[in-house]
């Protein structure tokens, strides 16, 4: 069966205006009036807190968020603290858990999988974490991150993959609530001279278009939305 997924690429985008667009989304998919859909983008300085609102691991008090220029956001997806921000690849699908035969479980492990194919062409051997260890490691080094939300079965936020941004912000959160790990990225890790990051972005893509088994891909860059 041929499956059909319409990638947006959509720049640096604040974190409430895609949270906003990815609620809409997903209440079209759910009304079958759109197809399953890939937001591309990166986010200016942002930490979320999912649906446990676990806050204490935010290790600054909020009023000096500001002065680091960062922002704070409380959200409904699974997982712990994180931080999002420039130089980060972050993919949200919003697509049906039905219509392409995956249990939450698998859907996560398949978002893993995508990110530990990305590292690879780099010659960086990334892995899942260990139990209750979410996401994607380099070693005991987070590089990629996961929080997803499932409603109705239509997914929506998804992960967050770390290019080559400014790790000192991770400094200020327990992240994703696993004391004692450090954070990577992938400018760390490589060996190899990267390419630009719309590059890698585009890798990342193809990853979770090959991974998910989509044969019909729609891209829609900024100027067409």
């Amino acid at each position: 069966m041929r499956r059909s997924l319409e990638v947006w690429k959509m720049g640096t985008v604040n974190y409430l205006e895609a949270l906003k667009l990815q609620e809409k989304l997903a209440s079209d998919r759910k009304a079958l009036k759109i197809t399953d859909t890939l937001l591309s983008l990166q986010h200016p300085p942002t930490y979320t807190v999912g649906k446990r609102e676990t806050v204490h691991n935010l290790l600054i008090p909020d009023s000096e968020l500001k002065a680091i220029g960062a922002e704070l956001h409380y959200t409904q997806r699974g997982g712990d603290i994180t931080f999002h921000g420039p130089h980060q690849a972050i993919l949200y699908p919003i697509v049906s858990l039905r219509d392409i035969g995956l249990g939450a479980r698998k859907y996560v492990e398949k978002l893993e999988l995508t990110m530990i194919e990305l590292a690879s062409m780099y010659g960086v051997k990334a892995q899942v974490g260990r139990r209750c260890e979410t996401g994607v490691w380099v070693d005991d080094r987070k590089i990629g991150a996961i929080g997803v939300r499932i409603s109705s079965g239509i997914t929506s936020h998804g992960l967050a993959f770390n290019m080559d941004p400014d790790l000192n912000y991770f400094k200020h959160i327990v992240p994703c609530g696993i004391a004692d790990k450090d954070v990577t990225s992938l400018k760390k890790e490589a060996d190899v001279e990267l390419p630009a990051e719309e590059v890698i972005q585009e890798k990342l893509i193809a990853c979770f278009v090959k991974i998910f088994g989509y044969s019909n891909v729609i891209l829609k860059d900024k100027s067409k939305l």
